[in-house]
């Protein structure tokens, strides 16, 4: 199978996907993930990508378009993928059929994760993470036993900057202009299914398995 799961920052498309990776054994590929890996291991096109994302500016779709096309060679992901977080635009869209295509093959499914933003902001906003073993919490849906303090290592928990009310709701504004558009493009291809992604990880799993199946 060859998916792409497409939605706004915290609608729970990373849990699906590694729920749908142990039960197909397709592979999430994760973006921001794939770029960490390219830098560490220091490959031609991770350190062009580090050179961007050294000064703050966006790594160009030419370079993340290259990182897929060597992530996809690896062995297992001959068989199928899950894109997350991929593509981000309509360009990038265009450029990923095109890669698929001159392979002979094709998206099979594009899961679209809707969900309203108030949903989002109490999510992203209620994260916190351990300074030492990186573990998450939720301060409403899933709060540590002693408030601030990692159940794990006992380390202090902190709210990333990245999850701060200001900056979500411009990362959230950020995925509608560019990202949104994306639904009448694969929409119109008959591509597109759409999971409400405020029901619980059961519920919505089963939808997806069911329209990948």
């Amino acid at each position: 199978m060859r998916i792409v799961f497409l939605g706004p920052p915290g609608a729970g498309k990373g849990t699906q996907a590694q729920q749908l990776t142990e039960r197909f054994g397709t592979p999430q590929i994760a973006t921001g993930d794939m770029l960490r890996e390219a830098v560490a291991r220091e490959t031609e096109l991770g350190l062009r990508a580090k050179s961007f994302m050294d000064r703050g500016a966006l790594v160009p779709d030419e370079v993340i378009i290259g990182l897929i096309a060597e992530r996809l060679n690896q062995n297992d992901a001959r068989r199928g993928f899950i894109l997350d977080g991929f593509p981000r635009t309509i360009g990038q869209a265009e450029a990923l059929d095109n890669l698929l295509s001159s392979r002979g093959l094709r998206l099979d499914r594009v899961i679209f994760f809707d969900i309203a933003d108030s949903h989002l902001v109490e999510r992203l906003t209620g994260r916190r993470v351990c300074r030492h073993c990186q573990t998450n919490y939720h301060v409403s849906f899933a709060p540590p036993k002693v408030e601030g303090k990692c159940d794990k290592c006992g380390s202090e928990l902190y709210q990333r900057d990245d999850d701060r009310e200001e900056t979500v709701r411009k990362r959230l504004q950020v995925y509608q202009d560019q990202t949104a558009p994306l639904l009448e493009y694969y929409g119109s291809r008959k591509l597109l299914t759409t999971v409400n992604a405020t029901e619980p990880v059961d519920a919505v799993f089963r939808v997806i398995s069911q329209a990948v199946e």
